[in-house]
């Protein structure tokens, strides 16, 4: 046991990432907690009280129908770590599964997987994804999951592929091969392991990543879809009121900002941490 935290102790000494871990933490509490102890739902309106300034019964203010900003915040908070967590995971299993075995096999799968990922890195991702939208539209926001997994993977299994190539000829993976280990046990239980720093650095980077992609088409109409709210809607809905009603703009920019702020911390000081090792 003493093994196995003591790594982590030392980790978890970095500022970034004690920092960008901990904001993380507190922004998911405050996400999937706040909600239960607020006064005020997200989708509940109160006219008497439109497009208020911050008081004390609405802390960030309320938006054009009554709905209190910070409840609107952080259900908007919580659909976006949620959609941005997930993505993050898929992107990086994608590039690692694919990556490995294109650097391990070599050869025609080599050139095959990578003239997808060339072909795949010259394509707009978002004029396919606003070219696919009106067929998307009333799908469940698990689909955009999809979509920004599906264009986030490649730069990342460019870097796996050259990794899985340095490792193929090393002494523990030669000794699978001539036991007779097929390739996936070769890519799950010696070549994976082994990339697993790379691809924890990879994935928190990725949180941030999507967190952003997530923001960016929802707030083109892309995304989440009404009546459910991520940062990205509230920012669009915020826009045309930045100047007049600044508060219902901020607020949801705020949480943003922190999000990939905080993922984007942690994410360095784990790269910081393994190129120290």
């Amino acid at each position: 046991m003493t093994g196995v935290l003591a790594p982590t102790r030392r980790v978890l000494r970095r500022p970034g990432v004690a920092i960008g871990a901990g904001l993380l933490v507190l922004l998911a509490v405050a996400a999937f907690v706040g909600p239960l102890v607020l006064p005020f739902a997200y989708d509940r309106s109160d006219f008497g009280d439109i497009l208020a300034p911050p008081s004390p019964a609405h802390p960030l203010g309320t938006a054009r129908l009554g709905e209190d900003m910070l409840a609107l915040c952080l259900r908007g908070l919580q659909k976006s770590l949620v959609i941005g967590l997930l993505a993050a995971v898929l992107t990086t299993a994608l590039a690692a599964v694919i990556g490995t075995v294109a650097g391990y096999l070599g050869g025609f799968a080599d050139r095959a997987l990578m003239s997808v990922v060339d072909i795949l890195l010259v394509l707009p991702p978002i004029l396919v994804i606003a070219v696919l939208s009106p067929a998307l539209r009333d799908q469940s926001w698990l689909v955009l999951v999809g979509l920004i997994a599906g264009f986030q993977w490649m730069l990342t299994s460019r870097v796996v592929r050259a990794r899985a190539r340095s490792l193929r000829g090393v002494g523990y993976v030669v000794a699978a091969q001539d036991m007779g280990a097929s390739t996936t046990r070769v890519v799950t239980r010696h070549l994976l392991p082994q990339m697993a720093p790379l691809l924890l650095i990879d994935c928190t980077l990725n949180v941030a990543s999507a967190v952003l992609a997530e923001a960016g088409l929802s707030y083109f109409g892309f995304g989440v879809q009404p009546p459910d709210v991520s940062l990205g809607t509230l920012v669009a809905t915020g826009t045309g009121s930045a100047l007049t009603f600044p508060w219902v703009f901020l607020a949801p920019v705020g949480f943003l900002a922190a999000t990939v702020l905080a993922a984007a911390i942690l994410g360095e000081g784990l790269r910081d941490d393994e190129v120290d090792r």
